[in-house]
């Protein structure tokens, strides 16, 4: 009786909202799209709302490719907005915000050491924008440029790059699509496709902070991690890889058992956990590419919100939200603070182009590179 009452609870929750909805033009996590009817470099942006029959809602920009609120059913059947954010689209322009919330990020997702790369005897000098390396595709990555829009109905929407041979120093014209679709599992599939017309490489994933409380005011240490990975690409100085990959079993990185995001992060004798001020690492997912396996479990003991993370990559990027600093008001007036959202980026590993015994991240004439992510959302 108690879970129909639930049911029933949440459905006229719905439904109310919806009416009111309607009534004010504003998205159910409170968006206003007219704050989001823009341009940027001559190009025009808006704000895009999937909706599922449960009542779920995802909406998103094309400037960046960025989900901009995420509202997902907690346990109580209310509804929490549960990703950071701005309110506006020009709170994400870079002049205002150097910010990677919720983007979708290419051409080449994490760092790039010495801001270079080699292939086929060619070496690409890219700008440098983490100290001395490239970070997230460059200065004006993909996260800072606008997306056409290619499909869009209620339940999904197709965005492109048209990125041209030279973009940030990066070689050949590649044309790379984002597919996002909402399911009436409540899940949100990421698709990822590129091609090009010279050697290049490619690593996209989306870079969405989730806070499953619903209440980015708090952090996220009390949430429980699950992560399906023995092993990882331990860093070094600037957060580039060694090229070693070791074992994570038994240390303050091991997540095999599922234990609060707080446990272990300040234990700054584990040298990872100094050298990243917590998480920021790459974990070597245990799940061979296989998508139908859970690699990564993010719970709110408080709201019961749950994500389930699948993916065909070979890696994950764990992002405590070390380097949040107060210095940024999010949505509704929210400042976010240290730890206040929690990043799980899908991947290839970081600076793999040095590393070429790593699963390759180089895409050819006449290839096509694809990537699929998916974050499954249910209670527990």
């Amino acid at each position: 009786m108690k879970h129909i009452r639930i049911v029933i609870a949440a459905a006229m929750a719905v439904l109310a909202v919806s009416c009111a909805q309607k009534e004010s033009g504003l998205t159910k996590s409170g968006l206003d799209p007219q704050n989001f009817v823009s341009e940027y470099n001559g190009q025009p942006t808006a704000l895009y709302t999937l909706t599922n029959a449960n009542g779920m809602e995802v909406c998103i920009t094309n400037f960046g490719g960025r989900i901009v609120s995420i509202m997902a059913p907690d346990k109580d059947g209310a509804f929490r907005d549960v990703v950071l954010g701005f309110d506006k689209v020009s709170d994400y322009f870079p002049e205002n915000n150097a910010s990677d919330f919720g983007a979708a990020i290419g051409r080449y997702a994490n760092r790039i050491a010495g801001g270079s790369f080699e292939i086929d005897g060619t070496v690409y000098n890219l700008p440098k924008n983490d100290s001395e390396n490239t970070l997230h595709g460059g200065p004006t990555g993909w996260q800072y440029q606008v997306y056409e829009v290619v499909e869009a109905d209620a339940s999904h929407i197709k965005i492109l790059r048209d990125s041209p041979d030279g973009d940030n120093g990066f070689p050949g014209h590649v044309k790379a699509y984002v597919t996002y679709t909402l399911t009436d599992q409540n899940a949100i599939d990421i698709y990822y496709e590129a091609t090009t017309d010279k050697p290049t490489v490619i690593n996209m994933t989306n870079h969405s902070y989730f806070n499953l409380d619903g209440d980015p005011a708090n952090n996220v240490l009390d949430d429980i991690l699950y992560i399906k990975s023995s092993t990882t690409t331990p860093a070094g100085p600037g957060l580039i890889p060694t090229g070693e990959i070791v074992s994570l079993l038994g240390t303050p990185m091991d997540f095999n058992t599922p234990k609060r995001i707080g446990d272990d992060i300040n234990k700054r004798d584990f040298e990872q956990i100094e050298l990243g001020n917590g998480y920021d690492h790459n974990w070597i997912l245990d799940t061979n590419g296989d998508i139908t396996v859970p690699a990564v479990t993010l719970t709110s003991p408080k709201t019961g919100i749950s994500l389930d993370v699948y993916t065909d990559e070979p890696g994950i990027q764990v992002y405590s939200g070390n380097f949040l600093d107060g210095s940024v008001t999010g949505k509704h007036g929210i400042v976010y603070n240290q730890r206040a959202g929690i990043c799980l980026e899908s991947q290839h590993y970081p600076d793999t182009p040095h590393n070429p015994d790593w699963p390759s991240v180089v895409l050819r004439p006449g290839e096509k590179y694809t990537s699929h992510c998916i974050f499954a959302f249910s209670v527990k």
